[in-house]
Order: structure tokens, then C-alpha cells, then sequence
């Protein structure tokens, strides 16, 4: 049986040992050597051909950040998953890690407790719990022999709009992994002002989402916030879900504003698609478009349907171009879709749809 083959880089021998200890009884799962820094570990993958890098981001003599940038020098393309620190500079340093090539991350395990935190109650356990699932959505051919298996795709109910003619009053945006490089490739390439608001459903936990707002009003110069509960929603403006908080849309006496709740985890995650395309599709009906971007897990496939169901416009991104065709295949499966697009075309449509070249008016939003 053929293995996948992980190289574990963490200067703490306490982390690489769990680490380890979490994937060492799977039988598809092949350990191929540990690293305390960038520098050793890319010397261990010019001797061995690697499949997945595990990597801590703070480490001594060559960091993390420093090693992708080798990497990307070298062209030594691995998929790399990036252990992050919980703080605002540990989102920092992880989004600009996704930026040259880690395909995700994953909150560092005791990040908040320290080291003592990691000798508590199963920590192997604890780190296998949220490595694994993405292991096996990045690597759906090993991940098999694990009794995974793959949506298989077939035509939908639903009827097509014409994308040429339509002209939504709101964008709906829901990603998960590989999310955050692609909306930021999105985002940097349209500019305001914009003709509707944009709202984006990223599967991210705090302070990520924060950083993940300042990003995009960085690089698109539209304004853009980690929502807030009651805040209104005006035209030209992105809004991002905080992390820890589904996001949905209300209409309050004609007036557009954003609700926050922490109710059950949906799909397994909060914030969850769904309850924003949801309400999307209730408010705005057939003048909603969604975009679903690549991620793991089918969240966004009930609340497509929905969009679809009131006769709004729903666009997945490319299975050739995700990081993982998870959530956008599972809208493809059930057909609650009107286009592929990669994200590339998904610009220049969004250019088309929202770049309003005349002043925006801003303030109200009525449905």
C-alpha cells in the first residue's frame, strides 16, 4: 500500500513527539523524518520525496516564514500545513505563510496554556482530532484506505440564470481551506467602489478573521470589517465573519444589518455557511448571487440550494484550481450551481457585476 510521506518541523521536541504519537498507528500515514528547523528541514526534503510538511511557523536559525520563502526559491512545491500561535501576530505571520504556499493552518495545540497545556489530558489525541480531517481532505487518494470516499457529481434540479444578464444586489461568499489566498488573489484585483455589499464566511477561528479583513481593505482599498451584531449594512463595503460567530443577514424596517450568534456548530464549524446564504437567499431572492471557494466538508451546500430555490445565482470555484474541492463539490453533487468558474473568471465577473464606476450612494440597503 503506498503511504503518504510527512515531515514533522517543530523546534519543540514535546510538539514533534505528539505530533507523531497522533499519526503513528495509521497504516496509510508514513512518518519520513522530523526537523527542529527550516534549514534541516529542507535539507530532509531535497534527501527524501515528501508529500506533506507539517510546520511550525517560530523557530530558531531558519524560520518558517523563511523556509516557505526558500522553498518557493528553490520551487520545492510539498503541501505544507502551518502550526499557528493564537495572537495577532501569529495570524499575521500564518496568513502571510498561506501567502507563499502553505495550503492551511491549524491553531497550535496548548498555544494559549504553553507547553504545560500539551501535557494535559491526551494531547495527541487532541492534535490528531483536528489534523486528520485535513489530511484526509487534502489527500483523498491515501485517505481512502481510511474509508473515505469521494461526492460523486451528477446534474441538479435546479435551473440555470444566465449569468450575462444578471446583476445581484448583494454577494454572498462562503471558503474554507485554501480560502483565505484566494479571496486575497480575489480581492486585489478589484477595486471600489463597489455596487453592493460583499459578505464572506471564512472557516477561521478569532483574531484570524480580524487580520483576514485588514488584509483585503489593504489590498483592494475597499473598506472592509470583521462584522459586529447590529452593524448595518451599507453598499461598497465587505464584510467579514468573526470567528467563533455565524453571520446572517436581517432586514429591520428596511434597513440592512448584520446578526452574530453562537448557536450550535454547524457542518461541524462556527461560523458556518449556511446560516448566511440562508438568510441571503430569504432577504434578497433571486437578486443573491453566492460563491462558493475551495474548503473541506460540504458547508454551503444547503444554503446554495436555498439561494437556488428563490431563484438567485450561485458560482463554484474550479476543482482544478482549489486547494480542496470539498464544499464547492459538494454543491456541484446536488447541481445547486449556475457556473464553474477558477479565480481568475471569478474576477473579472465580480468586476462586471459590483465595480460601479459612478460615486456609490451608501447608508440603506433595502431588499
Amino acid at each position: 500500500m503506498k503511504k503518504l510521506r510527512v515531515l514533522i518541523v517543530d523546534d519543540s521536541v514535546l510538539y514533534r513527539t505528539q505530533i507523531r504519537n497522533a499519526l503513528a498507528d495509521l497504516p496509510w500515514i508514513e512518518i519520513s523524518g522530523v526537523a527542529s528547523n527550516g534549514r534541516l528541514a529542507l535539507d530532509r526534503i531535497q534527501q527524501v520525496n515528501i508529500d506533506l510538511v507539517i510546520l511550525d511557523l517560530e523557530m530558531p536559525e531558519m524560520s518558517g516564514i523563511e523556509m516557505l520563502r526558500e522553498m518557493k526559491l528553490r520551487s520545492l512545491k510539498r503541501t505544507v500545513l502551518v502550526f499557528s500561535s493564537v495572537s495577532k501576530k501569529g495570524a499575521e505571520t500564518t496568513l502571510e505563510a498561506l501567502e507563499l504556499g502553505a495550503v492551511d493552518f491549524i491553531p497550535k495545540p496548548g498555544a494559549e496554556g504553553g507547553l504545560s497545556a500539551m501535557q494535559e489530558s491526551d494531547p495527541a489525541g487532541r492534535i490528531r482530532g483536528v489534523l486528520l480531517p485535513k489530511i484526509k481532505a487534502l489527500f483523498p487518494e491515501f485517505a481512502k484506505e481510511d474509508g473515505q470516499r469521494p461526492i460523486e457529481p451528477f446534474s441538479g434540479k435546479y435551473e440555470k440564470v444566465p449569468l450575462d444578464r444578471f446583476h445581484p444586489k448583494v454577494i454572498v461568499i462562503g471558503s474554507s481551506t485554501g480560502g483565505p489566498t484566494v479571496l486575497e488573489s480575489i480581492f486585489s484585483r478589484i477595486s471600489g467602489p463597489l455596487n453592493c455589499p460583499i459578505l464572506v464566511t471564512q472557516h477561521m477561528p478569532p483574531i484570524f478573521t480580524a487580520t483576514l479583513a485588514e488584509r483585503i481593505q489593504k489590498i483592494s482599498g475597499i473598506p472592509t470589517f470583521e462584522a459586529k451584531h447590529g452593524q448595518g449594512i451599507e453598499k461598497g463595503v465587505i464584510y467579514v465573519a468573526p470567528g467563533n460567530f455565524h453571520m446572517r443577514m436581517e432586514n429591520q424596517e428596511g434597513v440592512l444589518k448584520i446578526a452574530l450568534d453562537q448557536g450550535p456548530l454547524e457542518n461541524s464549524v462556527r461560523p458556518a455557511v449556511d446560516p448566511l446564504f440562508h438568510s441571503a437567499a430569504r432577504i434578497f431572492g433571486r437578486w443573491c448571487l453566492g460563491l462558493v471557494l475551495t474548503g473541506m466538508g460540504a458547508d454551503g451546500k444547503i444554503g446554495s440550494e436555498r439561494i437556488k430555490e428563490m431563484g438567485g445565482a450561485v458560482v463554484i470555484q474550479s476543482e482544478e484550481s482549489c486547494v480542496v474541492f470539498g464544499m464547492p463539490g459538494a454543491v456541484k453533487s446536488v447541481g445547486a450551481y449556475d457556473q464553474i468558474m477558477s479565480p481568475d473568471q471569478i474576477v473579472e465577473m465580480l468586476k462586471d457585476k459590483t465595480v460601479q464606476m459612478n460615486q456609490v450612494r451608501t447608508g440603506r440597503v433595502c431588499a
